[in-house]
């Protein structure tokens, strides 16, 4: 079993094979939540050893007030985050001028194709969402943390991560149901 406070102790205490274990119980988490906001593989990596970097670095200064997933998953959010800003060019719309009547545009045939395989219609889906309802939407369903958590990670206050899940699902249902009905 990972014993977090332990695996810290011995990283401080120069262990380089406890932040190997760190790394290897880590390594998904990290990655799911910069897949979410990164869109080029490459920049997905470097991302990743970023982040690790930055939790080595930052280890010291970890007090144990959240659980080290949560803490490392903030790491990870906020280095993605500011990678996303520094290349706008790869962004895709935050939000939109009017976020209660935000739709998906019309899909091209090769998405068509995608729609067949459901997760890959999923996630095309979510890819194409706003960053914050990704976001949300990755750490709750497929890395599991609760609300007051993904508030914690990103700093987004815990109503307002309700709301963007509430308004992504709501998203997701339509644009689905509009789906099958064509």
């Amino acid at each position: 079993m990972f014993n977090e406070k332990e695996v810290v102790t011995r990283i401080l205490k120069g262990d380089f094979r406890a932040f190997e274990l760190l790394v290897k119980q880590y390594e998904k988490l990290v990655f799911f939540v910069v897949n979410r906001l990164v869109h080029h593989l490459q920049d997905k990596e470097d991302i990743c050893q970023e982040v690790f970097i930055k939790v080595h670095q930052s280890l010291a200064k970890f007090q144990f007030q959240s659980k080290l997933s949560t803490w490392i998953a903030r790491i990870a959010y906020l280095t993605a985050v500011d990678h996303v800003k520094k290349n706008k060019a790869e962004r895709q719309a935050d939000y939109p001028e009017n976020i209660d009547h935000y739709h998906f545009t019309e899909q091209s045939p090769e998405v068509e194709l995608v729609k067949k395989d459901t997760a890959a219609y999923v996630n095309l889906l979510i890819e194409q969402m706003p960053l914050q309802y990704r976001t949300v939407l990755t750490l709750y369903h497929l890395n599991e943390f609760t609300c007051p958590e993904i508030e914690q990670i990103t700093g987004i206050p815990e109503g307002t991560v309700k709301s963007h899940l509430f308004r992504a699902r709501k998203l997701l249902k339509e644009k689905i149901e509009h789906d099958l009905k064509h």
